[in-house]
């Protein structure tokens, strides 16, 4: 009789992908590989260590007849409905080459100066450009009674597309002006801050956050972070998300004071700084002084909200 199936894994098991699915169930039913292979061994069908171990890391996908007849004995191994692994293979595909995440474009091509940005980013080895990608972001930008950026909060969930990721990039530029050497980065859910550049004629700052353990290939992240603004003299008069990797949703929210309200608000996307926008939309301040914009399956890109004062 099947046990009452965690709600990890269920959800693993509903979306997938197969490797995901498959390492949650053998996590939760707490075998290591070497019993789940003595397990098939009894059923008939002889897998080595090593083949679990890649389909579980989604290095392999079980492919042969006998590779397939494992994959379904794993389902009573692992106390799985029936066809819950099975179904999550699909139909059987031609080889081709390994994924290697989401396209993606460098950073200089969305944060200007180039030169600047790339400079700030040799200075940290970073993961590289393909091995996080965005499913979730949610940040909230506050304007002050002055009519300057106060804060950036962000809550931002991460995939990894490969093994051992620990450390995400986060890059941030001020408003014409500011004091990039007065900015402060916050660190308050699951990470740490590591290494801190700063280039103050750009008023660009890279700053490394360390996540609180290793990732593996599928996994998701939560990370907490924001930046208290050290504004130039000039009131602020936008906020600009760029993606290098495109994202599975974003959502931007900015706040003004209740005394410094903009008269008109809209949102925009470009693909690269000073370039013509290539969609607008108007935007109505809500009860709280707020206007917002959610995104889905964006593209590299950058994206965000303008507002006029006058």
């Amino acid at each position: 009789m099947q046990q009452t199936v965690p709600p990890e894994l269920a959800a693993a098991l509903r979306t997938g992908p197969f490797h995901l699915a498959l390492r949650t169930a053998i996590a939760a039913r707490g075998l290591a590989l070497h019993r789940v292979q003595q397990h098939l061994a009894r059923r008939g069908v002889r897998v080595g260590v090593t083949s679990l171990s890649y389909w579980q890391q989604g290095r392999r996908r079980p492919e042969r007849p006998e590779s397939l007849r494992a994959v379904r004995l794993l389902e009573d191994v692992l106390d799985l409905p029936t066809h819950s692994l099975t179904r999550l293979l699909g139909p059987r595909r031609t080889p081709e080459p390994p994924a290697v995440g989401p396209a993606t474009r460098p950073y200089r091509d969305l944060i200007g100066p180039a030169e600047a940005v790339d400079g700030l980013l040799a200075t940290i080895a970073g993961p590289p450009g393909t091995a996080l990608h965005t499913v979730t972001h949610i940040e909230r930008i506050s304007v002050g009674a002055d009519r300057r950026q106060l804060r950036r909060s962000s809550q931002h969930v991460l995939r990894a597309h490969r093994d051992g990721v620990d450390r995400y990039l986060a890059i941030y530029q001020g408003d014409p002006g500011c004091d990039i050497t007065r900015v402060a980065l916050r660190t308050e859910e699951n990470c740490r801050p590591g290494r801190i550049r700063r280039d103050p004629q750009a008023g660009l700052l890279v700053a490394e956050l360390l996540l609180d353990r290793r990732l593996r290939t599928g996994d998701t992240h939560l990370l907490g972070y924001g930046f208290e603004d050290a504004p130039g003299p000039a009131p602020s008069d936008e906020y600009v998300r760029g993606f290098n990797a495109g994202a599975g949703q974003y959502v931007l929210q900015v706040t003004f004071h209740p005394d410094a309200l903009p008269v008109r608000c809209h949102r925009f996307t470009s693909r690269s700084p000073g370039a013509r926008p290539s969609a607008t939309e108007e935007l109505t301040l809500d009860g709280h002084h707020g206007v917002h914009l959610v995104a889905a399956a964006l593209p590299p890109c950058l994206l965000g909200i303008r507002w006029d004062w006058e």
